[in-house]
């Protein structure tokens, strides 16, 4: 990744955490201070059997913003840029304990990871 992961903002993302369970959805910003990972137009695909025990399904509602806690992402890899819309995870915070927020509707407040004169596009520490 290049300095600040500028290049991969709004990629699509594969990422599982340490849940065994995976998302997809567009790269929205990466936040170092934070150590968090917020990914937009999520969807969540369950534990897709990674897991011992009982499985999570998938979900089929679109979380607008998902935002990741970094040092509960077991892995995250970049596919391309992606113009589709994929659905998403019903009440999916409280199945997995990686994730700090999850909005169906954007948020009104100033949006995640936005700073005076622009994106945050740093490096994550993991």
């Amino acid at each position: 990744m290049d300095a600040g992961g500028a290049g991969i903002q709004g990629s699509r993302i594969s990422l599982i955490s340490k849940s065994e369970i995976r998302y997809e959805g567009i790269l929205y910003s990466i936040n170092p201070d934070e150590n968090t990972v917020a990914l937009r137009n999520v969807r969540m695909f369950g534990t897709e059997g990674r897991k011992d025990g009982p499985q999570i399904p998938p979900g089929d509602q679109l979380y607008e913003f998902i935002i990741f806690r970094g040092s509960d992402i077991k892995d995250l890899t970049v596919y391309d840029v992606a113009q589709g819309e994929p659905k998403g995870p019903p009440n999916v915070q409280s199945q997995d304990p990686a994730i700090l927020n999850a909005w169906s509707q954007a948020p009104f407040s100033t949006p995640y990871g936005q700073q005076q004169g622009g994106w945050n596009r740093q490096q994550p520490r993991f």
